[in-house]
């Protein structure tokens, strides 16, 4: 009896009968809550439905689970972790695997991108970057440099400094004026130049001339930091033009403006490299990580800090904090187990170059799926892909979302979606028949809406 009454409690753990209490972030709460695209365990390449149903994952979880899922060494870092020390506050205080992890991730960084500051998350990263410029300023004495430059499409997570930053329009307009004084990059997308793009596109490096503009507008001696990902993710997985990063950070070295790369996506070998600044020659002052630091494993962010920034804070009295900022779980036991096992995945199975040696055939397979119904642009980059479908008659994003529902309960994939943009990119131990299985079905797919 007590057997079966495990198996029924299990059971019920693994069929909710409430859907109603939980609500789903980002999500079409209404329609999920009707058919919902329900999984309860993930191996490798794979998640898997309550009823056992293989889903192949096109999108590494969330941008995040780069190594696959359930690596046997994670899992077993982070429940040895949990048994030794649970929880550790780092106010004051520190434990050995905090200095570890962050020290693993400084060298995997550029040049002196020395010192880690850790949060929870990719919105937390950006916050704190942002935070960290305005108070870097203010200690260098130049408190009047306030502003902050994104860029249209961009996306720094959903702080009230990484919406403003931002550029997603659903995810600003209903937040009011958000915070004053920040200026906007146009993107970086053409379709009438860029179409069919494998890697980055030869047009558009000048678009980042857009910030001479700015500056011109505003002063430089106002502005503090502009901040971009190297590759836009969320809105649809945008390649920086050939030059366009180098041309930013010489313009800001130009007007001593802090260049933050935002690399939550594009960190941890998406692009093929540690990180995307390595990729593309460029060092800019702050990167921000999270995702794939520990493959998505257990929350955990952060942002990695030029030795200049780091050094201005350190100069007060011994015993002043010297930045009022940080959060109740940065550097948490379980999660800094989980990244140093993960970053020894990465290493040991040479994760990073495999990427670079499979992309030119992960391109080829993802520019196979041209002239398929609808279809009006690819673009790949590293180990991700995006597909434009046209809308259909009935708006924007609805082609999109069909695609979501039916590639899950039709086909067996998980993959994302930005409007009527399918997005896929699956964590970096994929093999040629993973591919092949992503591209057949997402063909497949895409001819099912049309």
């Amino acid at each position: 009896m007590a057997g079966s009454s495990a198996l029924r409690a299990a059971n019920d753990i693994q069929q909710p009968n409430d859907l109603d209490s939980w609500w789903l972030p980002f999500t079409a709460n209404k329609s999920f809550k009707t058919n919902p695209r329900m999984v309860s365990r993930a191996k490798d390449m794979y998640y898997y439905t309550p009823e056992g149903k293989p889903v192949i994952d096109g999108t590494s979880g969330l941008w995040c689970c780069n190594a696959g899922h359930n690596r046997d060494e994670i899992v077993s870092a982070i429940q040895t972790q949990a048994q030794e020390l649970d929880f550790a506050p780092g106010f004051q205080y520190g434990h050995p695997l905090a200095f570890t992890a962050a020290s693993r991730i400084a060298q995997l960084a550029p040049a002196d991108l020395d010192h880690v500051f850790f949060c929870n998350s990719g919105s937390e990263a950006a916050d704190t970057a942002l935070k960290i410029a305005l108070a870097y300023w203010n200690v260098k004495g130049q408190g009047q440099k306030t502003r902050l430059i994104g860029r249209e499409r961009g996306y720094h997570g959903v702080g009230f400094g990484g919406i403003t930053v931002g550029g997603i329009v659903n995810n600003r307009k209903f937040f009011g004026s958000l915070l004053a004084g920040a200026d906007h990059l146009p993107h970086t997308y053409n379709r009438e130049h860029q179409a069919y793009s494998k890697g980055e596109p030869e047009w558009g490096a000048h678009l980042a001339d857009d910030l001479e503009r700015i500056v011109a507008l505003h002063d430089a001696s106002t502005i503090a930091a502009v901040i971009v990902e190297p590759m836009a993710g969320s809105t649809g997985a945008l390649p920086p033009p050939k030059g366009y990063l180098k041309r930013l950070r010489e313009i800001c070295d130009k007007h001593d403006i802090l260049l933050v790369f935002d690399e939550v996506i594009t960190g941890f070998g998406r692009l093929g490299y540690a990180f995307a600044a390595e990729r593309y020659g460029v060092v800019p002052d702050m990167i921000t990580f999270a995702k794939a630091v520990n493959s998505g494993t257990v929350p955990m962010g952060g942002v990695i800090c030029r030795k200049h920034i780091y050094d201005a804070f350190m100069s007060g009295p011994d015993n002043v904090v010297e930045l009022f900022h940080g959060y109740t779980y940065s550097g948490h036991p379980l999660a800094c187990a989980a990244t140093i096992a993960t970053l020894d995945i990465y290493q040991r199975e040479n994760l990073f170059e495999r990427t670079r040696a499979i992309e030119a055939r992960w391109a080829d397979a993802m520019m196979s799926l041209k002239g398929l119904p609808n279809v009006v642009d690819i673009r790949t980059l590293g180990l991700v892909g995006a597909v434009d479908l046209a809308p259909n008659e009935h708006g924007p994003g609805k082609r999109g979302y069909a695609a979501i529902e039916k590639g899950f309960h039709d086909y067996g994939l998980m993959l994302r979606t930005a409007m009527d943009t399918i997005a896929v990119a699956p964590p970096l131990i994929a093999e040629d028949k993973h591919i092949d299985e992503i591209i057949d079905k997402l063909g497949r797919l895409i001819r099912d809406v049309a």
